[in-house]
């Protein structure tokens, strides 16, 4: 239980990091490099912290109690949804960087929404969200995280083994050689993009009452480029890659934290070495060394 008291707030930041580090997986595995993640966990937020606290939804809350929660996730993800299309459409016929720069766009142009809301609570943003089912300390959070994080993952395999998870891969490999042989590119993009999206609402909408409080901040330019940092260093073509970098990264400042300022350097050193020397990322590294022992009897035999 100490070990709880301690670390649980680290152990759900690393799963709730790895959690948005797989929203942007799924846009990539039909090869779109997706930055809006950051606006769809603002908006998720958002959505909880204003059912939680806005008076108009005190009457809600007070006849649903503990299932307001699950209430909260439900509407967020049917508006990162919503939204997902909307901006999806449109945006997903740009390609590369400049689909990267749309999706940043979209994320600033949510950001200075918030800024200017009142209902959003401005540039201080809104405070006291309620915990949920009787939380008290933040690692209890394990308990609608970790469960999520197995459901996305379960969710995620089976994606990877159905139709349209071969369409994704298919598009993200040769977009004109899947689209000549039936595949819509447009419809399996933005398909990709609504999952990502939706997934990123949804861990916004738990993550407003784990932190208490909800303000622009929290859906930003940087917290694109992390996210993205999550993928790049676990790996962008396996779905563990995301999680284990979301984990990595989120831990890392905190297990150099005895090095003080120096901590900064360190991290930004490990970003630098893992993209020049891990291009397949750290999973990449993990299937590399896996492989070996397999491939060279192969090697020998060819050699005799």
């Amino acid at each position: 239980m100490d070990f709880l008291q301690n670390y649980g707030f680290l152990i759900v930041t690393m799963i709730q990091q790895g959690l948005l580090g797989l929203s942007l997986y799924f846009p990539l595995m039909a090869g779109q490099l997706s930055l809006a993640s950051p606006g769809f966990y603002a908006l998720g937020g958002y959505i909880a912290a204003i059912m939680g606290t806005n008076a108009a939804f005190a009457p809600l809350r007070e006849s649903l109690g503990s299932w307001i929660f699950p209430l909260e996730w439900l509407v967020a993800g049917v508006a990162s949804a919503a939204l997902g299309l909307i901006v999806g459409v449109p945006a997903l016929r740009l390609r590369g960087i400049y689909l990267a720069l749309a999706t940043i766009a979209f994320v600033e142009i949510l950001r200075v929404v918030a800024l200017n809301l009142s209902v959003t609570g401005g540039a201080v943003g809104l405070f006291g969200v309620p915990q949920p089912f009787g939380f008290v300390d933040r690692w209890q959070y394990v308990w609608i995280f970790g469960p999520l994080l197995v459901l996305v993952l379960l969710f995620t395999a089976r994606l990877e083994r159905s139709r349209v998870g071969r369409a994704f891969r298919s598009l993200r490999e040769d977009e004109l050689a899947a689209d000549a042989m039936g595949v819509p590119p447009t419809r399996y993009k933005v398909m990709a993009f609504v999952i990502g999206a939706v997934l990123a609402g949804i861990v916004g909408a738990m993550s407003a009452p784990f932190l208490n409080t909800w303000n622009a901040r929290q859906g930003t330019f940087d917290a694109s480029i992390a996210y993205l940092a999550y993928v790049l260093i676990g790996g962008s073509r396996n779905m563990w890659g995301p999680v284990l970098g979301g984990a990595l990264l989120a831990a890392l400042p905190e297990v150099l934290r005895p090095l003080q300022d120096w901590r900064l350097i360190i991290n930004g050193l490990v970003l630098v070495v893992a993209s020049l020397y891990l291009p397949q990322g750290l999973v990449g590294l993990f299937r590399r060394r896996r492989a070996a022992p397999l491939a060279r009897p192969a090697t020998q035999e060819v050699a005799k």
